[in-house]
């Protein structure tokens, strides 16, 4: 039987964007675009006939912006939503009232000044819609160019067995992608100002994530910042990758610091879980503590797997409490976790293991 496409409907006031959304996105075989809409009214009314499996929306429309309808849709008849806009490329709150809203993910509006911005734009928005399509969405009270798919090497080269320099300083590694900014908050939340150092890759693009960590900063008793290159990880702090660029753990002496490198998409993302699990592996071993996360495809899966096999411990969110299960699904049937966990319980299963480690060293 052949497979059901992705049917998506897209709202945009401008024609032209329009158009090059449809373009992209027809040109995948797996999706179908059933529609477009130049407001929310006309969206309004092609809903009353048929009901997409995910709608691609604009923020700046005549008549009703786009949060507005978010809200509305989320509050009436929730469908996954993917926020594309030039409102959420400068990083402004648009973007978290865009996801408390209920949006499932926000890309960038395409840019097509060369064909490797068209090329990387067209990849992520058509990953973005077949992850919406697999989400869990739930209600929410009203207020064809393919991607050569590259692996880790591209950025650092495979670890070394029993080349793991000893060291008693533990790191958290979290990787997380659709999903995961509101997991990211919930788990970052509710860890005490003594949590191990903790490294993060959520799939961004550039210029959402400064903006990100500032928000988490806010509302957390640790400290949650942009990585920048070279500075040193210290405990009580979360670092999170910069969008559209990788983030590597190195050690110097017995110090952990984040390397921040440009560099092909690796497992088709900027950054890549894959490149920061794979540092950890080499330069943490079983001082490194991996964690996967909601999100769609298999980044980081054959990371954790290195990880694990230099001795680190790793767990996976489990599937009732993603909003995507396929990063932690594919991590699983790699071999690659150790322990399966629900969101609310990552916080306890951090300090429980960073506390462990204080008892043996002291032993």
């Amino acid at each position: 039987m052949p497979r059901e496409k992705v049917r998506v409907l897209i709202v945009d006031d401008s024609a032209s964007v329009r158009q090059i959304l449809q373009t992209i996105l027809n040109d995948d075989p797996d999706i179908e675009v059933m529609g477009t809409a130049s407001d929310p009214f006309v969206a309004a009314k092609r809903l009353q006939d048929e009901i997409p499996d995910v709608m691609i929306l604009d923020l700046e429309m005549p008549r009703m912006d786009g949060m507005t309808f978010l809200r509305k849709i989320m509050a009436q008849r929730p469908i996954p939503v993917i926020i594309c806009s030039s409102l959420t490329e400068e990083g402004s709150n648009v973007m978290f009232e865009a996801f408390e809203a209920g949006a499932v993910d926000i890309v960038p509006k395409p840019k097509i000044d060369t064909r490797q911005a068209l090329l990387e734009c067209s990849t992520r928005l058509r990953e973005a819609v077949k992850s919406a399509a697999r989400a869990r969405v739930r209600p929410r009270a009203e207020r064809r160019m393919i991607e050569k798919k590259l692996t880790a090497d591209a950025i650092i080269p495979p670890p070394v067995q029993g080349r793991v320099r000893p060291t008693t300083e533990r790191i958290v590694c979290i990787g997380a992608s659709t999903g995961g900014t509101e997991a990211l908050n919930d788990v970052l939340e509710m860890l005490p100002p003594h949590c191990p150092p903790i490294v993060i890759v959520q799939h961004m693009p550039a210029g959402f994530t400064a903006a990100f960590a500032k928000r988490l900063d806010s509302v957390c008793q640790i400290r949650v910042k942009e990585a920048e290159d070279g500075e040193p990880v210290l405990p009580g702090c979360a670092y999170i990758a910069p969008g559209a660029r990788h983030m590597l753990l190195q050690r110097i002496g017995l110090r952990y610091q984040v390397a921040i490198k440009d560099g092909p998409p690796v497992s088709r993302h900027r950054p890549s879980v894959d490149v920061l699990f794979r540092s950890a592996a080499q330069h943490a071993g079983a001082n490194a503590l991996g964690v996967i996360m909601t999100g769609m495809g298999d980044d980081g899966a054959r990371g954790m797997l290195e990880m694990r096999k230099l001795g680190a411990a790793t767990r996976a969110q489990d599937e009732e409490s993603c909003v995507v299960f396929g990063m932690p699904k594919e991590a699983i049937a790699h071999g690659g976790v150790e322990k399966v966990v629900s969101l609310h319980h990552i916080p306890r299963e951090i300090m429980l293991w960073y506390q462990a480690g204080h008892v043996a060293a002291a032993g």
